[in-house]
């Protein structure tokens, strides 16, 4: 039987959900309205005379022309605002809020208290009575920040007291409240509880409903540079960053828009799993992309390295050390250093032909280019150099035109050919053949002559490819090789194998970065200054080097950086000196570290199993919520397999099987498929989540999660050593309710250092 407090709250409810019909109708009305003045509008353009018979007549023309656009912009305008308001409102339809603050403002000296209820957008009467407050305003703030009691919150205006008397949940489905409870928790656990309880999706839900304390500090930070979350797996780092895009967008309305926000992923696979969460909170979504895409967009005609080509080609020290080199700091500033040398003598540039023969050789344009005075920056001197080789092509019409091939070309011109060129046959006024002739050699000249002016004004006649290298070879005079532990015959190797990867059309991810770099240099590339607020998501993953050159490639923009450095699968030793290049790299002054140290996702028994597969990690806390231990099956993995996911099944679980690799992961699936057992394989960036049994490498699982995983060929073959134990980390805490680790042999060393009391051997 409800009690009066629950009749009571269902009552206001009714009376909101009343509401709310009575405005989606208005505004479908309002949309109905729109469209028919919108057809209208179209009409008017029958109504326009075109008129050319005098000046006057033109400028009329013009301005009927530009009234009649500004009024079809106008109801296009009207179309648009009516359709989002629309889209608002059926969110809020069934079930408007989730959440009810009572709170006296102390900051006014108020003495009466306030009631406001807090849902995914803000729905008010024409009167200005609220009925629902957007979980993004500023009041709403203390909902999630902190107990009863005195709470401080910002607005645009400064900070705001208010002393907190009531804090009410709500779980209502259809229009009808399911559950309310009162609590003194900014967010109680059992709403939590029932948030985390449930099944997983193949697309990230938002967590509104259920953000933490430390989250809303991430989500409604507006005055650091650089905010760098360090968040253990599963404590909801990414969806905190999610709802701090949303938040950003609502703060900054009419300033900035989502296409000054972009987004840098671990993989395509991510990109399509979360790119659902803003258009539920009534946002555009923002770029998204992964720095391989960027790589990518900027190298339109080189191959640049792949995820999986990275993940399955650069473990062994060489590799690992060359990372370290290249991703470091140091190496930024040696780009630096060289393009300021490259300013006197060293530029590489390449012949600009024309029919079979060099019209401008390299060393001619190398003299050119050093030419100008000493004080010239690059970008200037290259400028420079365009105009004077522009100016020199001018020069050489008149010479070019005596030519044979021009006269050659003439003769063979058909008539069509001819009246392209000088026009109407009837029109033509020259005083002799011999003007015709000249006439038509200047045009056939310039006409030929712009693939060169082309070539220049987009400065191909530098040569990029061969600048890396020289920049690589370089390297030994710039940097000392042995702070790095690598030889100069090291490095005179490394610097080959990017010779013959150029030669081949070819870049790995930790050249494209310095190859980027180097040509924005030289070529007095300054970013993209639209950007605003920039995301890297696993920012573990990235090298200091790459960390410099997005902040170099996007000058304006606030950076959110959000990772894991447990989970460091490409980067592995230099990400535990990420956080310090940050630093560096950003005003200390106006940086700040937010840890997020409770993991959500997985049941305590799974959190409790991964985080003691770390060693020398933060310590990590686990959300009380109760599960089964994690599973050892050793032997038959195939039959094992079999069986744990017929478990899954009954369970009502999707499951993901992880392997290392790509090609152990299609190799599961062709056994299963042979088996007659259904299951989706994802091996390439651009695939999508899909229901069901799905089976993924390593390397594509970071930042998703699912109801089960099983762990296909845990050996100590597969995972041999310590490079592997924060991949073996990532993939096992990917797990929401069950985990089950397989393997045909002997388990990995890696398990060893995993309490026996922490998991089940089957």
């Amino acid at each position: 039987m409800k009690d009066i407090k629950e009749i009571e709250e269902q009552k206001r409810l009714d009376l909101v959900l009343q509401k709310l019909d009575e405005k989606i109708a208005q505004t479908q009305s309002r949309i109905k309205r729109a469209n028919d003045n919108l057809k209208e509008a179209e009409k008017g353009w029958q109504d326009i005379s075109v008129k050319f018979s005098d000046f006057n007549a033109v400028v009329e023309t013009g301005a009927s022309v530009h009234a009649q656009q500004q009024i079809l912009a106008q109801k296009e305008r009207d179309k648009s605002q009516a359709e989002i308001q629309y889209e608002t409102l059926k969110k809020l339809q069934g079930h408007p809020y989730f959440a009810r603050i009572d709170f006296v403002d102390v900051s006014n000296q108020a003495q009466k208290s306030e009631s406001i209820y807090i849902g995914l957008a803000s729905f008010a009467d024409q009167e200005g009575h609220f009925y629902v407050y957007d979980w993004r305003a500023p009041i709403s703030s203390i909902y999630y920040d902190g107990a009863l009691g005195r709470i401080d919150y910002q607005t645009p205006a400064g900070q705001q007291t208010a002393d907190v008397k009531l804090k009410r949940q709500f779980e209502i489905a259809d229009g009808v409240i399911i559950t309310l409870f009162d609590t003194e928790e900014a967010v109680g656990d059992k709403l939590l509880l029932d948030a985390l309880s449930g099944d997983s999706s193949t697309k990230m839900k938002s967590i509104v409903r259920t953000i933490q304390q430390e989250q809303n500090r991430i989500i409604r930070d507006t005055d650091s540079d650089l905010l760098f979350v360090q968040g253990a797996a599963g404590s909801g780092k990414t969806a905190a960053v999610l709802q701090r895009i949303a938040y950003l967008l609502y703060r900054y309305r009419g300033k900035i828009t989502s296409g000054q926000v972009i987004l840098f992923s671990p993989n395509q696979v991510f990109n399509d799993y979360v790119n659902e969460v803003l258009p539920d909170l009534g946002e555009n979504n923002m770029i998204q992309m992964t720095f391989y895409q960027y790589a990518n967009y900027r190298l339109p005609k080189i191959n640049v390295q792949t995820l999986a080509e990275r993940f399955e080609s650069e473990n062994d020290p060489e590799s690992v050390k060359l990372t370290n080199l290249k991703g470091s700091l140091s190496f930024f500033k040696a780009v630096k250093k060289y393009s300021k040398q490259i300013s006197r003598a060293g530029m590489s540039f390449r012949n600009i032909m024309f029919r079979d023969d060099a019209f401008f050789k390299a060393s001619d344009i190398s003299d050119v280019y050093y030419s100008f005075n000493d004080n010239y920056s690059l970008s200037q001197r290259l400028e420079a150099t365009k105009q004077a080789l522009l100016r020199k092509v001018s020069g050489r019409i008149s010479s070019e035109m005596k030519k044979d091939w021009v006269d050659i070309t003439i003769q063979n011109l058909q008539s069509d050919e001819l009246e392209i060129l000088l026009g109407d046959p009837d029109k033509r006024q020259f005083e002799s053949e011999q003007k015709e002739n000249k006439q038509l050699a200047k045009k056939i000249v310039r006409e030929a002559f712009k693939p060169i002016v082309r070539k220049i004004n987009r400065g191909i006649f530098m040569n990029p490819n061969k600048l890396f290298i020289g920049f690589l070879q370089a390297i030994p005079k710039l940097i000392n090789l042995q702070d790095f532990n690598i030889s100069v015959d090291e490095w005179q190797h490394s610097v080959e194998s990017s010779q013959a990867d150029l030669s081949s059309q070819k870049l790995n991810l930790n050249d494209t970065a310095i190859y980027l770099y180097l040509f924005d240099l030289v070529n007095g590339h300054h970013g993209d200054r639209s950007i605003r607020f920039l995301f890297v998501d696993e920012v573990q993953d990235y090298t200091a080097f790459q960390l410099a050159f997005l902040k170099f490639s996007f000058p304006k923009a606030k950076m959110t950086l959000l990772g894991d450095l447990n989970q460091a699968i490409f980067t592995r030793t230099n990400a535990k000196t990420l956080q310090g290049a940050m630093y560096e790299l950003f005003d200390p002054a106006k940086s700040k570290t937010i840890q997020l140290t409770k993991s959500y996702r997985s049941t305590e028994q799974i959190t409790n199993f991964t985080s003691a597969l770390l060693t020398s990690a933060e310590p990590i806390e686990a959300f009380a919520r109760e599960g089964e231990k994690p599973v050892f099956q050793a032997g038959d993995s195939l039959a094992h397999l079999s069986q744990a996911l017929a478990r899954n099944l009954a369970a009502g679980y999707t499951t993901a099987i992880i392997a290392k690799t790509a090609a152990e992961a299609k190799d599961v699936f062709q056994r299963l498929t042979a088996k007659g057992t259904a299951s989706t394989l994802i091996t390439l960036e651009n695939q999508r989540l899909v229901p069901g049994t799905i089976i993924i490498p390593g390397y594509l699982a970071k930042g998703l999660e699912f109801d089960a995983v099983i762990l296909w060929q845990a050996d100590d073959h597969h995972y041999a050593g310590e490079a592997d134990r924060e991949l073996l980390y990532t993939v096992a805490s990917r797990a929401m309710h069950r985990l089950t680790i397989l393997a045909d042999r002997t388990f990995s060393r890696l398990f060893s250092t995993v309490d026996p009391q922490l998991y089940d051997n089957i």
